[in-house]
């Protein structure tokens, strides 16, 4: 998703809040007076009138969802076995704290994430350097163009590591503070070969595996066959910097995460996963999935 719903709704409310406005304040007394006059009955301008009948709508709509809860579809299988493509969520916007809508500044908190948490966030952009060496964020995968702008996109992942944690990735297998996680194979994965995201685990040999983060214990996919970056590498230290969070999908080798682009900024947070309403697996390729409608994401 390339553009933000937020800051259209923001914009529409505020367009719409200022033309109800104004119009209110300077010309409605004298165009009720100029109907009266003619014993017409009244009516609003056309832009008035949608104004007034769509502002407290869009404003409504606006509150719920930046500072109740936010809808939005699964469009990968990074997060398998955890989240389908499909899936249709919902995100707590409150959560870690209110934010403004479009600006994303908080503005109260009400929490701090937790190891295990699954998030939704605005992606950072890669770690790439500058012509006068500068670290910066750019929108290109290959570092070519530094100042290539990140794209407005939000991308959903699982909290690996915390600020201040000390973390090694080597192969899927994550080492926190010196402990290595606690993951356990449950046997091959299943799926259905005709969709694109179960066939690539079934072609490669994909595993089913149990792993515990904190009090989190979830399911992940592996393809021991495949490489994946290590962690530390020369984007990501091996110590969490400040304010910062090492997020990872739970397709471990299928999912672009903090061991590509680097730290997930506290900035960037959207809100915290915590149900699916609804989920959509094709037309030709199941249809909707009651069995994990109302599912709690853990």
């Amino acid at each position: 998703m390339d553009f933000d719903f937020s800051a259209i709704l923001l914009a529409l409310t505020v367009v719409f809040g200022v033309v109800w406005g104004l119009d209110r304040l300077f010309f409605y007394k004298k165009r009720a007076a100029r109907f009266a006059a003619s014993g017409e009955e009244y009516r609003d301008p056309a832009p008035v009138d949608w104004a007034r009948s769509l502002f407290p709508v869009i404003f409504v709509v606006l509150l719920l969802r930046s500072f109740v809860a936010e809808p939005f579809r699964i469009p990968s299988g990074s997060m398998m076995p955890t989240l389908d493509v499909g899936d249709f969520i919902l995100v707590n916007k409150f959560a870690y704290g209110l934010r403004l809508p479009a600006f994303n500044n908080k503005v109260l908190s009400v929490g701090e994430p937790k190891r295990g948490d699954v998030i939704v966030f605005r992606f950072p952009g890669y770690i790439c350097q500058d012509q006068n060496g500068n670290t910066v964020r750019s929108g290109d995968v290959t570092c070519a163009d530094p100042q290539a702008p990140v794209p407005s996109q939000n991308w959903i992942k699982r909290i690996i590591g915390l600020p201040g944690d000390t973390i090694e990735v080597h192969n899927s297998q994550i080492v926190i503070n010196g402990k290595p996680v606690v993951d356990t194979e449950l046997g091959p994965f299943q799926g259905n070969p005709s969709r694109p995201e179960d066939n690539y685990l079934l072609y490669n040999n994909g595993t089913v595996w149990s792993e515990q983060l904190g009090s989190v214990t979830h399911q992940i996919a592996r393809i021991p066959s495949l490489q994946t970056p290590s962690i530390p590498n020369p984007s990501v230290p091996s110590v969490v910097p400040p304010n910062c969070y090492i997020v990872m999908g739970d397709d471990r080798e299928n999912s672009q995460d903090s061991r590509w682009w680097g730290c997930m900024p506290e900035q960037n947070l959207v809100g915290k996963a915590f149900v699916i309403w609804l989920s959509w697996k094709g037309l030709h390729t199941g249809g909707v999935d009651f069995h994990r409608i109302g599912t709690v994401i853990r």
